[in-house]
């Protein structure tokens, strides 16, 4: 998760915002909604939530590795 469109090799790129923030217990669930893409849940510190300024409804951007995904049915 990022707040400035991150640079340098990440293919799986998108924008969105912060929809809700939710304790997962040493750690937030951070759900972020896009046009372009389906929701994200990522798991961060309260640390990095802290730096990224994180709150609903604030725009950020989010790279992912193919690789470090997991689907989940709702």
């Amino acid at each position: 998760m990022h707040r400035d469109r991150p640079e340098g090799s990440p293919r799986n790129v998108w924008r969105g915002t912060v929809r809700e923030i939710t304790a997962a217990g040493s750690r937030l669930r951070v759900l972020v909604a896009s046009a372009q893409a389906p929701d994200l849940v990522a798991e961060i510190t309260p640390q990095a939530a802290a730096e990224l300024g994180l709150a609903d409804g604030v725009e950020v951007w989010t790279s992912v590795k193919a690789t470090e995904v997991t689907v989940v049915a709702l």
